[in-house]
């Protein structure tokens, strides 16, 4: 197994430049991870960046709180596929679904996966703000919005993926769709546990120290 072909590369800050980006991409080529994660802003220079390489580009959508408009998460989306993103990693409003507004949710989801064209789509619903019941309801949505992937979370909520979460989902999803755990995966043999559990991707910023 090579563990570089799980990890999404990623660097999510506010305070990267397009230096930090042409460093990322020069180091995911490097290391031949699966993917590279970024804001939408740094995606015409990572794409030019990583032209002729394996690697994925993915770009956040309505990142990190998943709050904004769906028009404007919708063209957010796609502004990135059209100028080179190969996979989107979108947030969920977080408040619809504590609310309730399941069907908004998943219409959202729906639309999104519909703009990009056949893209990737990964859902982030942030599983440090809901229960249990929340977190399989997210899960159902997904799969019936046919998105690509549930997501654990965006890093920037009180907490990340934990092994408890991902059996979870796993138990909901049923293969129906694939799993990022993200969020706080910062050495070898948590990534290997994770992948152990069932994931696909694991979104770290710590790439270069697992792979190592």
């Amino acid at each position: 197994m090579k563990i570089a072909q799980y990890i999404d590369h990623t660097l999510l800050k506010p305070t990267a430049t397009t230096a930090d980006i042409k460093a990322l991409c020069s180091e995911a080529r490097k290391h031949q991870f699966y993917a590279l994660c970024v804001n939408g802003c740094h995606v015409r220079t990572a794409h030019a960046e990583l032209i002729g390489s394996d690697v994925k580009l993915a770009a956040v959508i309505g990142f990190p709180l998943g709050a904004m408009s769906t028009e404007a998460k919708v063209a957010e989306a796609k502004y990135c596929v059209e100028h080179g993103a190969d996979e989107i990693d979108m947030v969920i409003n977080i408040g619809w679904l504590k609310e309730g507004l399941l069907m908004s949710v998943k219409e959202e989801i729906a639309l999104i996966k519909e703009a990009i064209s056949g893209k990737t789509l990964k859902v982030i619903i942030e599983t440090a703000y809901l229960s249990d019941e929340e977190k399989i309801l997210a899960c159902n949505l997904i799969i019936e919005a046919r998105a690509d992937f549930v997501k654990t979370s965006t890093g920037f909520a009180p907490g990340g993926a934990t092994f408890e979460d991902v059996e979870l989902i796993k138990n909901t999803i049923k293969g129906q769709a694939k799993i990022k755990a993200s969020g706080g995966i910062k050495d070898s043999s948590t990534a290997l546990r994770y992948i152990d559990l069932g994931v696909d991707r694991i979104g770290t910023t710590s790439g270069i120290t697992i792979i190592n």
